[in-house]
């Protein structure tokens, strides 16, 4: 079988480059094929060894389109016009492409807003018959209260495996995001006083060309830059304690057995921490409070974390499942 994925992929951000590496290695495992959608068809080629497409040709969506057997859009927050209307309308249209192809679209472990009115609409008519899978629980109800035919499913980039490094539970890493000075600020200052308890303090940037403004602000600090999963999954594994504003910051954290606290500027950051149970706080947030999450070591909900991995592996096996498929699709 020949699997589409549709997401925010080729733009170097770990987050998502997270999300697709943990699909395609869920979706191999299986026995089937990966095509992926890509801003950078070249290079996501050559890292995962799949076959990837340029997102933004149609030409080339409708060729390949014509020769997979399914479409999963997602993951990520691909579905929320806060970013602009512009690109909920893409992810709509790709969907709506694939279903003129005749093809089967999961909508498929992502998060749901933020979202207009006018948004809502969107969403709800694009969506009509389409099975969708939201990573936490108030992405579930809101689909439901939009009527949308939906489960609760979990982030693809939980599956991930850390590396196998020794903890240093001394160090704190933190996980910045440009655009958010406020946020940054209570970060900056949380990590300054566990500093003066004698930890040892990284910011963390997950983004390059969009977080080396924010991570300036970090000049007392050890700094890094990386949007290769992998490495992200390096430092935090070794970390005693990740404090982030980035949704993956959290996710990767927990894929790592890190505990974590998170500072939420989006409804995506404070889901994920609510359903894994650990610590989070509001924007600007409170360093106060961060750093007494890390030094009383407050942890989340493990047991939460490995229910999450659970439904996201169940995911795949139900939307790849042979019983699932319409049979043997053509290929043109």
């Amino acid at each position: 079988m020949v699997v589409g994925v549709s997401g925010y992929y080729g733009f170097q951000n770990a987050g998502d480059e997270a999300i697709l590496e943990a699909i395609v290695q869920e979706v191999k495992r299986r026995g089937h094929e990966v095509v992926a959608l890509s801003k950078d068809p070249a290079a996501t080629e050559a890292r995962y060894g799949i076959r990837a497409v340029p997102r933004s040709n149609p030409f080339a969506l409708w060729r390949a389109f014509g020769r997979i057997d399914l479409l999963l859009s997602g993951g990520g927050g691909l579905l929320q016009d806060k970013t602009s209307p512009g690109s909920l309308l893409y992810y709509l249209a790709v969907i709506g492409l694939a279903r003129r192809r005749g093809k089967p679209v999961y909508v498929f472990n992502q998060s749901l807003g933020p979202l207009s009115r006018r948004g809502e609409g969107w969403v709800r008519r694009s969506l009509r018959g389409v099975k969708t899978f939201f990573r936490d629980e108030s992405s579930l109800e809101y689909a439901r209260k939009l009527g949308l035919e939906t489960q609760l499913g979990a982030d693809p980039a939980l599956l991930l495996q850390a590396p196998p490094v020794e903890r240093e539970t001394n160090l704190v890493v933190l996980v910045v995001r440009a655009g958010l000075p406020e946020a940054n600020a209570t970060l900056k200052k949380a990590g300054e006083r566990l500093l003066a308890e004698g930890y040892e303090v990284m910011a963390l940037g997950l983004q390059p060309g969009h977080d080396e403004p924010a991570l300036e602000e970090f000049h007392a600090f050890t700094r890094e830059l990386a949007w290769d999963p992998r490495r992200v999954m390096y430092l935090l594994a070794q970390a005693g304690y990740v404090l982030s504003i980035r949704l993956h910051g959290a996710i990767l954290a927990a894929a790592a057995g890190t505990p974590f606290a998170g500072l939420s500027y989006d409804p995506k950051v404070a889901g994920f921490c609510r359903d894994a149970g650990a610590p989070f706080q509001e924007l600007p947030g409170n360093a106060r409070g961060l750093v007494e999450a890390v030094i009383t070591h407050r942890q989340p909900n493990w047991e939460a974390v490995e229910t999450m991995k659970t439904r996201a592996r169940a995911s795949f096996d139900q939307v790849l499942s042979p019983i699932n498929q319409p049979g043997k699709v053509s290929r043109r």
